[in-house]
């Protein structure tokens, strides 16, 4: 299975109640080949609208903060934990994140990334330990299966507290330092 027929699958995905208020599912976007996965919890509404992660205020912000590291969205892979927006926005439940977690992995699979960055708590405790808190942990890497794994502040939460913007900044300067020691062959 290749990535455009893992998209097809997930298309077609009424696994949980979130398939029945999207209007469009937001699967992922960006360079199949990347060595950089970015993780969000799930869509918002922009997201629904468009199928496209990180695309309203968050996203442009996330575009920003990739700009000023020298990276850009061509160069990376954006998906989220659950590919259908929560109503309201609000935190993906446990069911849905089960019911969606095998996209993720295959996603992962597929794409072979040497650096996951989660952003939010969300994902970083879905991905890199239950206890993980952002405030806290951001910009740690943790090794996972021989994979970098690390965690930084979600760009909406971003918007809400402008206070963490230096420090999701130097967050992103460790990224883009990572991406340097891959090369550019994977970029």
């Amino acid at each position: 299975m290749n990535l455009d027929e893992l998209r097809a699958e997930c298309l077609q995905c009424t696994k949980c109640g979130l398939s029945e208020g999207r209007t469009k599912v937001v699967f992922g976007d960006g360079n199949p080949t990347a060595s950089i996965l970015f993780v969000g919890e799930g869509p918002g509404q922009n997201e629904d609208e468009t199928g496209i992660p990180f695309v309203g205020r968050a996203g442009k912000l996330l575009d920003d903060y990739l700009t000023a590291v020298g990276l850009c969205r061509q160069d990376v892979y954006i998906t989220n934990i659950v590919k259908c927006r929560p109503p309201q926005n609000r935190d993906p439940r446990p069911e849905e994140q089960a019911a969606c977690i095998d996209y993720l992995r295959a996603q992962f699979r597929l794409i072979s990334p040497k650096l996951v960055v989660c952003l939010g708590r969300i994902a970083a405790q879905k991905m890199i330990s239950p206890d993980f808190r952002v405030t806290r942990d951001h910009g740690t890497v943790y090794q996972k299966g021989g994979v970098m794994m690390m965690g930084t502040f979600h760009p909406a939460a971003l918007l809400r507290n402008p206070n963490n913007k230096p420090d999701a900044l130097n967050d992103f300067k460790k990224i883009a330092e990572y991406a340097a020691q891959f090369g550019a062959e994977k970029l």
